[in-house]
């Protein structure tokens, strides 16, 4: 593997830190907005500045015909509406950095996922991987069982945004692609955005905007940082980093979103939290790398 440069190394970094930092930073913001209407919200101004910034750099934008209209369509349900509409649901019911540690189980869904729909074969790995996910989500369910306020549903709902997330991974692998991915993303965010926009308006009560400073700051930070600068990097990065580094970096985000969380929104972990995060953690190395 070679070297990265400095440059790789410095946005790989902030893309890392963007991301695990997103959690509590989301979190932060349902504390006074509803989660329909967040994600309706910064998903839609997020979707335009995006589409601004990739049109100025000369890329094709516009989908033509029926089949690319159809990618947009298909892989926008689970990659966008599947993964953000249910883990800002789940977010709701659970503290970020526990959120961050099961949202990031995707990994293992997609391998297994590839497995059960696919016939890809089953390695010891894969063995591996399961049972330490399925070791995290039941240390993580039992906390929130013997807890008197607890909210096991909000893992359910968690994962159920990690399989969204993972089915979407690997329809996008199989997907024969002509539009280009940048235009494919804006296009998927900005029609997962109307859905949300419509969901909020029937199901949420109407918003006042009557917001604190550290909201609209965590607005701010969600619509220019999460969809906004982390996008733009890892375009840039996926292109030229290898799949065992890329995989390192997807690792680190829990970390980052579990030791974040009390210094943004005073959540502390338990015990079960790290050893969860632990336990996760060796799952994604069990599918994401490789051997020498």
């Amino acid at each position: 593997m070679n070297a990265l440069t400095r440059r790789q190394l410095v946005g790989l970094t902030l893309l890392t830190l963007m991301w695990g930092l997103n959690w509590p930073m989301m979190k932060l913001t349902l504390r006074e907005i509803p989660p329909l209407h967040f994600r309706a919200l910064t998903m839609s101004l997020g979707a335009m500045g995006l589409w601004l910034f990739f049109r100025t750099q000369g890329l094709r934008m516009t989908p033509r015909g029926s089949r690319e209209w159809r990618d947009v369509v298909v892989l926008g349900l689970p990659n966008m509406l599947g993964w953000h509409g249910f883990s800002i649901i789940a977010l709701t019911q659970l503290p970020a950095g526990r959120a961050a540690t099961l949202g990031f189980t995707m990994p293992v869904w997609t391998v297994m996922l590839s497995v059960l729909l696919y016939r890809e074969p089953l390695s010891k790995r894969l063995v591996v991987a399961v049972v330490a996910v399925l070791a995290g989500i039941t240390l993580l369910l039992w906390n929130e069982l013997e807890q008197l306020g607890g909210r096991p549903a909000g893992i359910l709902w968690m994962q159920g945004a990690a399989v969204c997330w993972a089915l979407g991974t690997i329809w996008m692998r199989r997907a024969t692609l002509t539009l280009p991915a940048e235009a494919l993303v804006v296009w998927m965010m900005g029609l997962s955005a109307i859905v949300m926009i419509i969901l909020a308006v029937a199901f949420e009560p109407a918003q006042t905007w009557d917001f604190s400073p550290a909201i609209w700051a965590s607005l701010v930070w969600a619509v220019l940082i999460n969809y906004g600068a982390a996008q733009v990097v890892w375009f840039r990065l996926a292109r030229a980093l290898p799949p065992s580094t890329s995989a390192m970096s997807l690792m680190a985000i829990p970390l980052i979103g579990v030791l974040s969380a009390p210094l943004i929104v005073g959540e502390w972990p338990h015990w079960q939290d790290l050893a969860a995060m632990a336990c996760i953690v060796v799952a994604m190395g069990a599918v994401l790398l490789r051997r020498d």
